[in-house]
């Protein structure tokens, strides 16, 4: 899709953080989450679980470091033997997201075998077994067109959300709106090839959370970007590993809500202020 206001001059940090400049007295639309944001620095996912819903992973690419879990699961939903990747673009998917949190724990569940394909019944059983495992994120760097999903998934993503995990997933592509992406309770990623690739851009002017990150994943030597695979998939990884830095160490940041307050207003109005200590008994 096309790009849109990109990354705004770099500031100090603070609380919030730089963001896209708006007209004088008005919050910026967009506003920049990058690698060294305050809120992220020295951050690498630590204890964050990631389930990665894709073509599965080649455990043995240098670039994806150790897999805590890897599945796989037939179009009817089943136990499959071979979460090997076949296809190449879990593992790029899955590089992506270890590259920006190395320390995160990564589950793979492969819903893909011979083609960038799968059923609704597949991803359904996919997102309850990920969310029922106490996960806290859910790569889908995936999404139908079929409105007539929308139910089905939107259950799955309430299931989720229920169990204190964020579903991350591509809002549309060309236009088109994608499911689960577009729904509500969803972290909706579009694609902005102006955004840093270990950072991302939160849409404030918009309901729900929606983020804008790059479409590029983990460079190959030697290989221009333009000729490596890029998309609103590697966004949608990119996004997720950004948000799993972000969520090291913050067990209530549960849903949309307080990832938005959190990266909107910082630290400390992101949490409940602590009860004062009960009074003497007289």
């Amino acid at each position: 899709m096309d790009g849109g206001a990109g990354p705004g001059p770099a500031t100090d940090g603070g609380t919030a953080g730089p963001a896209v400049d708006g007209p004088p007295g008005v919050p910026p639309p967009l506003q920049l989450l990058d690698g060294d944001h305050p809120l992220l620095r020295g951050r690498l996912g630590r204890g964050v679980g990631v389930a990665i819903l894709d073509s599965g992973v080649n455990p043995a690419h240098p670039h994806v470091g150790g897999i805590a879990t890897a599945r796989a699961l037939d179009d009817y939903g089943d136990p499959h033997a071979d979460p090997l990747d076949r296809l190449g673009h879990g593992t790029a998917v899955t590089a992506a997201i270890h590259e920006k949190a190395p320390e995160a724990d990564l589950h793979i569940l492969k819903v893909f075998h011979t083609t960038l394909s799968s059923t609704i019944l597949a991803l359904v059983r996919a997102l309850d077994l990920a969310s029922g495992e106490g996960v806290r994120l859910i790569n889908l760097s995936l999404g139908t067109l079929k409105e007539e999903h929308a139910p089905l998934l939107q259950e799955a993503v309430d299931r989720a959300r229920a169990r204190g995990c964020l579903v991350v997933s591509a809002r549309e592509r060309d236009g088109r709106l994608w499911f689960p992406g577009a729904l509500q309770g969803v972290v909706a990623v579009v694609m902005e090839p102006g955004c840093p690739r270990d950072g991302l851009l939160l849409h404030r002017d918009v309901p729900g959370l929606q983020v804008s990150a790059s479409g590029y994943p983990r460079p190959i030597p030697g290989v221009p970007p333009e000729r490596n695979l890029n998309g609103v998939s590697f966004a949608v990884a990119n996004a997720t590993g950004v948000l799993a830095r972000l969520l090291q160490d913050r067990p209530g940041i549960v849903d949309v809500d307080g990832l938005r307050t959190l990266v909107q207003e910082g630290e400390q109005t992101s949490r409940s202020a602590p009860l004062p200590p009960p009074l003497p008994e007289r």
